[in-house]
């Protein structure tokens, strides 16, 4: 279950430009005012787009001294840096996303902070997939639920914006379901800081799809808003939403 503050810093001597860059972002992330540098370092593999060893490496621009903040999971695509403030300290805080290669589209994100004079670990996506848990069952008359457990709600949605080919493999002509279907929610697939209030605080938008038959039978996406409140981020509000189908 995923708690709060989890610490994991180190002082990081060997010098950022014997590693390759990835990506990299400028600001003030420890609240003393003075810029610093962020990078993300990995080994590419070669001809192809995976990178391995990925590091979040960040120079103090004060100091000059740089650390190593290690990701439990340090191979993906695409890997990403955010700066911003997401606790509401006004100091920028730094997000990683990174794409994890499977079919589900699930992602690996780490959120970093300067919380008393240290880098510490505050959002974690394997923590987050494993607290939020859910149930997805077809119901009769062309319905499926979606039954959220952490917040013990249920959402309903109406499938007849599949169509009628899709609806006739599983359901009788009176809407009855041929036979028991259960579908899933996959793990966290897309998280985005959006300042909703317009404090200058970053809220975070978590999307995680509901498969329905198999994983490409995309019934439509459970949407989390998380906020900070001093310890951990805690739900601000969910709810699912759906793709809409095209007017006759």
């Amino acid at each position: 279950m995923y708690r709060g503050i989890l610490q994991n810093s180190y002082v990081f001597r060997q010098p950022v430009s014997s590693r390759a860059i990835i990506t990299s972002a400028r600001g003030d992330v420890t609240g003393d005012g003075v810029i610093d540098e962020v990078f993300l370092t990995g080994t590419q593999m070669p001809g192809s787009p995976l990178w391995r060893d990925i590091m979040l490496v960040i120079h103090d621009g004060r100091i000059h001294q740089e650390q190593r903040l290690q990701l439990q999971n340090n191979m993906g695509y695409n890997p990403s840096l955010f700066l911003g403030d997401l606790t509401g300290d006004k100091i920028v805080d730094v997000a990683v996303v990174m794409d994890t290669g499977g079919s589900g589209g699930a992602i690996y994100a780490y959120i970093f902070a300067y919380l008393n004079r240290q880098f510490q670990q505050i959002f974690h996506s394997d923590m987050f997939n494993a607290e939020w848990k859910y149930s997805v069952k077809y119901q009769n008359q062309y319905k499926a639920s979606v039954i959220s457990h952490h917040q013990n709600e249920m959402y309903m949605l109406d499938l007849t914006y599949k169509g009628g080919e899709y609806l006739n493999e599983i359901y009788t002509a009176q809407g009855v379901l041929k036979m028991p279907i259960e579908g899933w929610v996959n793990p966290l697939s897309g998280l985005y800081p959006v300042d909703f209030d317009r404090d200058g605080t970053y809220e975070l938008l978590a999307y995680q799809r509901i498969a329905g038959r198999y994983n490409a039978d995309s019934l439509g996406y459970v949407q989390t808003v998380l906020k900070w409140n001093g310890r951990r981020f805690m739900l601000d509000r969910q709810n699912v939403s759906i793709v809409g189908s095209g007017l006759s």
